[in-house]
Parts: C-alpha cells; sequence; structure tokens
C-alpha cells in the first residue's frame, strides 16, 4: 500500500478507525451502502486514517475524501473545529466532500448524484 494513502497515521489512529469501523452511525451505513460496491471501479474505505484525522470515507484514486455531519455538527465548537480539519486535509490535495445525515436519510439518491459527478 502506498504509504502516503494514510499521510503518515499513527498506529492509534489506526486502532480509532478500526473501532469506528465496528460502530457506524445509520447514515454511514446507508452511504456504506452504495459506496462499497465500488461505483465505477472506484474503491472507497471507510473510516480512513488520514494523518491525525480519520475521514468518514475515502478514495484513493480520486483523492476523494466524503464527511458526514451529524447533529453535532449544529455545535459552533465542532463545526469549526471541523472547519480547520478539512483545511488541513485540502492542503494535502485531497478534496472533502460534506453532507448532513439529513441529506442522507432524506435524498440519498441525489447524495449519489452529487458525488457520482466527482468521478
Amino acid at each position: 500500500m502506498e504509504e502516503n494513502m494514510f499521510l503518515g497515521a499513527s498506529k492509534i489512529i489506526f486502532e480509532n478507525a478500526k473501532e469506528l469501523r465496528k460502530n457506524m452511525t445509520d447514515a454511514e451505513k446507508i452511504l456504506w451502502g452504495y459506496l462499497k460496491v465500488k461505483p465505477d471501479g472506484y474503491k472507497f474505505r471507510r473510516q480512513h486514517p488520514l494523518g491525525i484525522y480519520i475521514a468518514d470515507f475515502y478514495c484513493h484514486k480520486l483523492k476523494l475524501v466524503i464527511e458526514l455531519d451529524g447533529s453535532i455538527y449544529n455545535n459552533e465548537e465542532v463545526r469549526l473545529n471541523d472547519e480547520v480539519r478539512q483545511k488541513l486535509i485540502e492542503e494535502d490535495g485531497l478534496t472533502v466532500m460534506r453532507f448532513n445525515n439529513t441529506e442522507i436519510f432524506n435524498d440519498i439518491a441525489n447524495v449519489v448524484k452529487v458525488i457520482h459527478a466527482k468521478f
């Protein structure tokens, strides 16, 4: 595997990612149902280590990170931290797409369409 695929993530980050994969949210499970079948041949990974962060979903070939925002994202501090996190991830040459859980639950077809437009 390419070293830069993980951006130097530590063993602890890998362990945390493994735990997160065991406890996916309902929104993550729904989106994973689409991404796990390798749409258009693109392999996505769930709870993927990237440096000191863990991306909800990641496609290395597309350099694409997909993040899902639950109700905790309504908290200003969480939102500001995520903005900094996203900026740092983008500085590594990755694209970040964000969707809120409501979009996943109520209009997964549109979410898939938006993601698919990145292919």
